[in-house]
């Protein structure tokens, strides 16, 4: 039995997951599910985060390994975490059986200003260095990311974990970094990969799920307008499409 691996973006944790976590788990069930936070954010705040993609997807591997899972595991991974997951099919092809994407954007396949769109640039980079307070921070995060009426609670929730499991800006900046500096293999990992694109997305251009299946003849799935955070904006769609993916042999 393979166990589910899901991997989040730049400075978010497990927590950020929601009401899909759960929803996801239950579907899937028996097969495990672990959600990994890497270091620098949620339990793992106080650490420092890994300068590159490479050292990250180490790091997962030996969480892995301390959890004594040794199968091959699928992964649902979005953002930067699908980076991760990128990395990993292409080092260590034989760990994973099956990789969704999630909403990713990778050099070289995509410009610069499509893999974050210029009008993020200055409200990210204001939120990274500590300038905006956590309300506003959390607003701009959500409005950049779904589309899609929140919960009354949803920021609060996002505020609190902000106090509770800070992600310091230097760790943000370093996350950041290993982002924009990695760069994926031209020629896709020898491991059956599905693409999930929200046409709605604001925070990064999707072209870049489409220039990627393209680049690696894999498979895109294209939700008609879901935001950057899909499992937030639909995750009955992310679900089924999960599902349907590993029915396939």
């Amino acid at each position: 039995m393979t166990t589910w691996v899901l991997l989040r973006g730049l400075t978010r944790d497990r927590r950020h997951w929601g009401a899909f976590l759960p929803a996801f788990a239950a579907r899937v069930a028996p097969t495990p599910v672990i959600a990994i936070d890497f270091p620098g954010n949620g339990e793992r705040h106080r650490q420092a985060s890994l300068p590159t993609i490479a050292a990250t997807t180490d790091f997962v591997r030996a969480e892995l390994a301390r959890l004594h899972v040794s199968e091959p595991v699928s992964v649902l991974a979005m953002s930067m975490g699908a980076m991760v997951t990128a990395d990993w099919a292409q080092r260590y092809p034989q760990d994973i059986e099956r990789a969704l994407l999630v909403n990713t954007s990778l050099r070289p396949f995509s410009r610069m200003d499509q893999r974050l769109r210029p009008a993020a640039w200055p409200l990210l980079l204001r939120m990274l260095i500590g300038a905006a307070d956590a309300q506003r921070a959390e607003q701009t995060i959500l409005q950049l990311t779904s589309n899609r009426t929140a919960s009354a609670t949803l920021v609060d929730d996002w505020i609190a974990w902000r106090h509770s499991h800070p992600v310091s800006t230097a760790n943000a900046l370093r996350q950041l970094g290993a982002a924009m500096r990695y760069a994926a293999p031209r020629q896709a990992p020898p491991v059956p990969i599905r693409l999930l694109n929200g046409a709605g997305d604001r925070l990064v251009d999707p072209a870049c799920s489409q220039q990627l299946a393209q680049a690696w003849g894999c498979e895109l799935r294209v939700h008609p307008s879901a935001g950057h955070d899909l499992p937030l904006d639909d995750p009955a769609w992310v679900i089924e499409q999960a599902l349907e993916f590993s029915a396939r042999r």
